[in-house]
């Protein structure tokens, strides 16, 4: 409970301002720790969204859209981040061994949607046929956030 307790408190200051209803009224936010907590059961897990226990005091569908909207607005990048600094300045992370992740897109069409300005990686996966790409968790979340990912080589 204690590590739970710590990351909360790293991930409380990147979390966005919950959007207020300018007509006010609707119902009160869910507080966003049992969110939190809720997605970080699903996360670690493997539980499907929809099999979510009752036990978080929040309902399935409110937990997926706050996942939606934090992933969106970048929290799990920074939380990763922080985390990460946190154990690099008391000596505990060893990058001798690391984890990379990949994706694989359908077409290579599905790299440009209409209206949107290809980054390096897209342009780079286009002029190279190629489909799949394999980035690290930070670098993922920054091509899924249209964000330039760290330098690429052509």
């Amino acid at each position: 409970m204690h590590g739970q307790l710590v990351v909360w408190g790293i991930a409380r200051p990147l979390l966005p301002p919950a959007r207020v209803r300018p007509q006010g009224g609707g119902v009160a936010n869910i507080d966003d720790e049992a969110v939190f907590a809720a997605i970080i059961y699903v996360l670690v897990s493997g539980c499907a969204w929809r099999a979510l226990p009752p036990c978080f005091g929040a309902s399935k569908s409110t937990v997926h859209r706050r996942f939606l909207i934090w992933s969106r607005a970048g929290v799990r990048g920074r939380l990763h981040q922080k985390v990460l600094e946190l154990l690099d300045g008391q000596n505990l992370v060893d990058l001798s061994r690391a984890v990379l992740g990949s994706a694989h897109v359908r077409a290579l069409a599905d790299l440009a949607h209409a209206g949107w300005q290809p980054s390096d990686w897209a342009r780079i996966m286009r002029q190279r046929r190629r489909k799949t790409v394999v980035a690290c968790d930070v670098c993922h979340d920054r091509i899924h956030s249209e964000q330039p990912a760290r330098s690429l080589t052509p």
